[in-house]
C-alpha cells in the first residue's frame, strides 16, 4: 500500500504547476485516452510499457503519475518507488478529478 504522502490532490498539483514547480507528469493511460484529454507537457508511457521503458525516466526527477481515475497511476507509483525513484507521487482521482475540480472544460470519461 502506498503511503498517503505519495499522493497529491489535483488542486495541490495545479497550485504547484501554477507556481512554476518543475515536475515530470507521467501519463500512463493509453493513446486513445490522451486524445480525449491530457495535461500539457506530459511524458506518455502506457501502463504496460513503463517497466521496459524505465530508462526514459530520470530517477532523481520529481514525478507525478497520472491516469484516468488514479488506480493505474497508483500501481505505477508503487513500481517506480520499488525501482529506486526518489520522488514519485500519484495524482489522486486522475484526469477525471482534474476535469471536475481544476479544469471543467476538459471532458470526463
Amino acid at each position: 500500500m502506498i503511503a498517503m504522502g505519495n499522493e497529491v490532490s489535483v488542486t495541490a498539483l495545479a497550485a504547484e504547476l501554477n507556481a512554476g514547480r518543475s515536475l515530470v507528469l507521467l501519463d500512463v493511460r493509453e493513446a486513445d485516452e490522451l486524445a480525449i484529454c491530457a495535461l500539457d507537457g506530459v511524458v506518455h508511457i502506457p501502463v504496460d510499457e513503463v517497466e521496459e521503458r524505465l530508462g526514459e525516466l530520470d530517477p532523481s526527477s520529481d514525478i507525478v503519475v497520472v491516469c484516468r481515475s488514479g488506480a493505474r497511476s497508483r500501481r505505477i507509483t508503487h513500481l517506480l518507488q520499488g525501482k529506486g525513484f526518489a520522488s514519485v507521487r500519484n495524482m489522486t482521482g486522475g484526469m477525471n478529478a482534474w476535469a471536475t475540480e481544476v479544469d471543467p472544460s476538459l471532458p470526463t470519461y
